[in-house]
């Protein structure tokens, strides 16, 4: 079992959470029986002193978790994603949590730099900066490559930030298991689940391979875009520890006198960040998923540039399809064709009323469009949507809960800019486009090419396979009763003349 030997630093997350006031709003929110209520504050109270005070200024639960450490910020910012977990209101408190810390010594990260590229700093850069920003992670400093002259921005980790992280998700998955163990009703929010996935995403984020990797992917996918950058990796210069990126000059984009100053269109500004983001969601099904203000800067001709990849997100091609149908269903207020696309797809289960659910889903709908068009939300409507098609009996998908936070953040984005932005007339012509080429018969056939394709790649393997699966089948009719044998094998064996077809197509097709 993980994490008693953590007890200690446990015993201090109660007496700072009881100390801020948090551990009554956890069991107030959590709606914990009062026999739970007394039996955890009890325990916690003798050792209040040892609790952080954190600051006052900050919600309770906020304001714990930002005294405990990065730890402890960044598993409430991964709760934050997960209404269904927290609920909305906490949900959304979370979103208060700043990823900010102090800088460690540049020559720390001097020497960090230097045992990760094996070189001398001086050798690779003419000029290293101070910290210009700092997080729980990771910091970044302004550098000058010795070689070309280049300005680069170079991401060095913190030293001893992978074991603290991994002391403090031990004793994570020690209390998960103990409210699983302990407290059956917390069963069905799936706590093990919940601290399974948030260390997935940190240990991600603690190897900066991979942040280069994903900010090499959005480039080559957003290359075609005009108006939009994202900084060339300089993959020789970085490592699992360090990550250097080409440096982006220009105007904050949440600097809006700044960039009124400098004759930027503030109404293109807002509805480009906002077309940007949704043709990233469904176009490449990879999206940044920390669009804030402060990882987006705007040049002087007015292209925007995007800054730290640690946090992207993904959806697959078909939940691409399924939502860009959504959308448009409720664009349209057909909101029997937006329930129907949710049956189709499996998401609810089919003995639950379509009419009941296209109903409760025009509850959703209604209100919206009845709003001015300048209050008008997408990010509200995606987190209705989840909350009624809860109720009917769908399963929380972690990577929609990710599009429609991040939907909420560049909303106020594209509000900043320009407060009476008509979120539905810049998504209107995103959504249509996606639908014109996924949805409709060329779709269709790229979706069977692929599939014949598929079936070539297995076409030597056929024979084998046909011959492996006849036996089993034949067999098993044999042991059947009389007058129920030869279905199976009838029905296979038209499956295998079906493939066999297709494969043949398929190589007639690729010759």
């Amino acid at each position: 079992m993980r994490g008693p030997h953590n007890l200690l630093r446990l015993a201090r997350t109660g007496a700072t959470f009881e100390r801020t006031g948090a551990m009554r709003e956890v069991l107030r929110r959590g709606h914990a029986p009062w026999p739970a209520r007394v039996a955890a504050r009890g325990l916690a109270f003798p050792f209040r002193w040892l609790g952080l005070r954190g600051d006052p200024a900050l919600p309770p639960i906020v304001r714990a978790l930002t005294a405990l450490g990065p730890a402890y910020i960044k598993f409430g910012q991964a709760l934050s994603t997960r209404p269904d977990v927290v609920g909305a209101d906490l949900a959304a408190e979370l979103m208060l949590l700043q990823d900010k810390l102090p800088p460690f010594p540049t020559a720390t990260a001097r020497k960090v730099i230097e045992e990760e590229l094996g070189r001398p700093v001086d050798e690779v850069f003419s000029e290293l900066s101070e910290p210009v920003a700092a997080a729980s992670i990771a910091q970044v400093h302004r550098a000058r490559l010795r070689d070309t002259g280049e300005d680069v921005a170079v991401k060095v980790l913190r030293p001893g930030v992978e074991r603290a992280f991994r002391r403090d998700i031990d004793a994570f998955h020690f209390v998960a298991a103990a409210l699983s163990a302990l407290v059956p009703s917390t069963r069905r929010l799936r706590p093990r689940e919940v601290v399974d996935h948030f260390e997935s995403v940190v240990m991600r984020e603690l190897d900066l391979r991979l942040e280069a990797a994903a900010a090499a992917e959005f480039a080559a996918n957003t290359a075609p875009d005009e108006g939009f950058a994202v900084p060339a990796v300089h993959w020789h210069l970085s490592s699992r520890r360090v990550l250097t990126l080409d440096w982006v000059e220009g105007v904050p984009l949440g600097d809006v006198d700044a960039l009124r100053a400098s004759g930027q269109d503030l109404q293109a500004l807002g509805e480009r960040v906002l077309a940007l983001f949704l043709r990233h969601a469904l176009r490449d099904g990879f999206f940044h998923a920390d669009m804030h203000q402060g990882n987006l800067k705007v040049q002087h001709d007015g292209e925007i540039h995007a800054m730290d990849f640690g946090i992207m997100g993904r959806i697959d091609e078909y939940t691409r399809r399924v939502y860009a149908e959504i959308l448009m269903g409720f664009i349209r207020k057909d909101y029997r064709r937006v329930a129907e696309v949710h049956f189709e797809a499996g998401y609810v289960p089919a003995d639950r009323d379509v009419e009941a659910f296209a109903q409760a889903l025009r509850s959703v709908g209604e209100p919206i469009f009845g709003m001015d068009a300048s209050k008008i939300s997408m990010g509200r409507l995606l987190a209705q949507l989840f909350e009624v098609t809860e109720q009917f009996g769908m399963q929380t998908r972690t990577e929609l809960i990710l599009l429609q936070r991040t939907m909420v953040v560049v909303e106020g984005v594209a509000r900043s800019l320009n407060p009476n932005i008509n979120i539905w007339e810049v998504a209107q012509p995103e959504v249509e486009a996606y639908i014109r080429e996924h949805l409709g018969p060329r779709a269709a056939m790229r979706d069977l090419m692929a599939t014949l394709q598929v079936l070539a790649r297995f076409g030597p393997k056929l024979p084998q396979l046909a011959e492996a699966a006849l036996v089993r089948a034949g067999a098993e009719d044999g042991s059947a009763k009389s007058g129920r044998g030869g279905g199976t094998l009838a029905g296979f064996a038209a499956g295998v003349i079906l493939a066999g077809g297709l494969a043949a197509a398929a190589f007639l097709l690729a010759g």
